[in-house]
């Protein structure tokens, strides 16, 4: 940070831990590694125009893949991965695109929990960086998720068994988990790694406000396990005619900043915020990209949220600072997760972005869904359904060159499960001393009472829809009718959280959703059995298809028809 409120600690703390190594200039190559060893040979080439940095600087490689940038204390140097190569992968997937400068290693005179960077000694005379060159389509697949964020070591065998188990083998180029990859408790990082390389495709993360080290006393000391594990916080790189950018937006406040009682573990407040210097790195990265290509943004907090938008820890506080780079380009996507529910914002000048097209931010859901709560299905994993009425899952985004689409797939389901009908009849059903006389969900669906009909409405939640989607319902063969979107609470969850409270963790509430839709009863519908059929258009113009068979007594003595 180089704002005022960490200069002053971060001074302080070059004073207390003795920080005497000074900037080097450091150098190497990207060289073509022919033989897949890792070392430079002579007869292996320099790769050309390649983007080297150390987090604020960016410096091309030169016709022999050669390359000279400054180097500080604690700085990472990564290679932005150029399309049609591929940078080499750890025994666990993750991508080795880096290289962490800390001579002396993370203060130990911080006490941190958890294992930040050993001391790297001195810079090598040479920091060299292997390609390897591979066929990239421009149509290619890539695999988010966001917010698996075990607690406990039985949460991470519930994210093994309910997601990593159908995701085997699956065809993608990479993935990325947004954020919270683990809950505080970093040393589940190598079990986590071990579990997602099953997968089998390079897995690139980013830093979630539930990744620091809480004990660190400021931003720049918050993530040092992360930096250990995964490299630099925030890097490029290149796939196809795509250039992805992952950020950090989680600004640490430090240990016990902001807390009325110290933690026990240190636990301080954080906000939604980009440093200086990675928005001055982020100008130079996207210097050396060609202004047609598509640049796709990866980050934990999204720059706004439907819910608390007043709350510095529910959006990008700067995000000003990063509209005015971001709307030099001609192609801009944005994903996020941290929310734990399903969101589409569209930022256009009323929202401070200036760009030629609204910047699409795409708030995606979470695979830990409501943190691993609810009640268990047959399988011992918790159904934990977000707090919107999301199922808990991961999502499929499609690139064909210049364009994107993200399908929603939830964990354990069809493909096709992309929405749910429910039947809102019952006034009282969300008064929780009415709901003893029913089975769950008996009073969102079949069968109703005739006299109910003109007032029930049919309510469906397309769970990854949003502003641009439409949905149309039709009954039977009746004319169809065009639903209403609707900002309100998502009955169904009203009533699951509301009837297994205990299998729910504290934190958890109902939140209005933002992908609801509602329409009433055609009030002259007869006793008898009818089909509910929901057409739905989602946000990328793909085609949902649902039907409900919905059943109407006529309690007064006619029997149905």
């Amino acid at each position: 940070m180089t704002n005022a409120r960490g200069g002053t600690a971060l001074l302080a703390l070059a004073i207390v831990f003795g920080s005497t190594f000074a900037a080097v200039a450091a150098g190497g190559h990207v060289f073509h590694d022919l033989n897949l060893d890792g070392v430079r040979d002579p007869d292996e080439p320099g790769v050309a125009h390649v983007s080297v940095s150390n987090g604020r600087d960016v410096v091309l490689t030169g016709d022999d893949g050669s390359y000279r940038i400054g180097l500080e204390q604690g700085d990472v140097l990564f290679v932005t991965k150029p399309s049609g190569y591929a940078v080499p992968r750890d025994e666990h997937n993750l991508p080795v695109f880096y290289y962490v400068h800390d001579p002396a290693g993370t203060p130990g005179e911080m006490g941190l929990r958890y294992a930040g960077v050993p001391p790297t000694g001195p810079a090598p005379d040479s920091i060299d960086f292997p390609l390897e060159r591979v066929d990239e389509p421009d149509r290619f697949r890539v695999i988010l998720f966001a917010d698996p964020q075990p607690q406990t070591v039985a949460e991470l065998e519930y994210m093994r068994d309910d997601v990593i188990d159908e995701l085997v083998g699956v065809e993608a180029a990479f993935g990325i988990t947004l954020g919270d990859i683990v809950y505080d408790d970093l040393s589940m990082y190598p079990r986590y790694n071990r579990i997602v390389s099953q997968v089998g495709i390079p897995w690139y993360n980013v830093a979630g406000n539930h990744d620091l080290n809480a004990l660190a006393p400021n931003d720049r000391y918050s993530l040092e396990t992360f930096k250990r594990t995964y490299g630099p916080p925030y890097y490029s790189f290149d796939y196809g005619e795509v250039h992805f950018v992952v950020l950090d937006d989680v600004d640490y406040l430090g240990s016990n900043a902001g807390m009325e009682r110290p933690h026990a573990r240190g636990q301080g407040l954080y906000e939604g915020r980009i440093s200086p210097t990675q928005l001055a790195w982020l100008e130079r990265d996207l210097s050396h990209v060609p202004q047609g290509r598509l640049v796709v943004v990866a980050m934990h907090i999204p720059f706004s949220s439907f819910n608390q938008e007043d709350n510095p820890q529910r959006h990008v506080a700067n995000r000003a600072e990063l509209f005015a780079l971001l709307a030099e380009r001609e192609r801009v996507f944005a994903v996020a997760g941290h929310m734990h529910t399903a969101e589409h914002h569209y930022f256009g000048p009323e929202e401070g972005f200036a760009g030629s097209e609204p910047l699409h931010q795409h708030v995606i859901a979470t695979v830990s869904g409501s943190w691993w709560s609810g009640p268990f299905d047959e399988h011992g994993i918790p159904t934990t359904w977000q707090r919107d009425g999301t199922p808990n899952g991961y999502y499929v985004m499609t690139v064909d060159g210049s364009q994107y689409a993200l399908r929603f797939k939830a964990a354990g389901k069809p493909a096709g499960y992309q929405m749910q009908i429910m039947l809102d009849s019952s006034y009282h059903r969300y008064n929780q001393s009415g709901m003893r006389d029913f089975r769950m969900g008996q009073l969102l669906g079949s069968p109703i009472d005739r006299d109910q009909v003109p007032s029930t409405e049919v309510l469906v939640n397309l769970f990854d829809g949003g502003e641009h989607s439409r949905l149309v319902l039709r009954i039977d063969d009746r004319l169809p009718v065009e639903m209403k979107r609707v900002i309100r609470n998502d009955p169904f969850i009203e009533e699951l959280f509301l009837r297994n409270a205990e299998t729910r963790k504290p934190w958890v509430k109902v939140e209005p959703t933002s992908h609801l839709w509602a329409a009433r009863l055609p009030a002259d519908l007869a006793a008898g059995v009818h089909r509910v059929h929901v057409r739905a258009s989602d946000e990328y113009g793909r085609i949902h298809e649902a039907n409900r068979v919905l059943e109407i007594v006529d309690s007064a003595g006619g029997g149905s028809d």
